[in-house]
């Protein structure tokens, strides 16, 4: 991948999924009321610090807190930057 940022410590930089854009019985979701997504791509991570290695590593499809993170925008794209510890899973 040609993403050129490096997280610091133990910071993970994540690519959200798509939010849904149409429920199980194929109603459209419109803009306004899309949940935001708790589901994301590690595409980046830190080298953690000397108490608390990193344990995700880049490909893995996590699961974090609704509000957890710092939102940035990257060429065109958007990403979560977040400490490890507001990850809550590895799916």
């Amino acid at each position: 991948m040609g993403l050129n940022i490096k997280p610091l410590a133990d910071r993970v930089l994540i690519e959200p999924v798509a939010a849904e854009t149409t429920t199980a019985s194929g109603i459209i979701i419109p803009d306004n009321a899309k949940e935001k997504p708790q589901k994301g791509n590690v595409v980046a991570v830190g080298k953690g610090t000397k108490d608390e290695p990193i344990t995700v590593k880049v490909g893995d499809t996590v699961l974090y807190g609704k509000y957890g993170g710092t939102e940035l925008k990257f060429d065109g794209k958007d990403y979560l930057m977040m400490r490890e510890s507001d990850i809550l899973a590895i799916i």
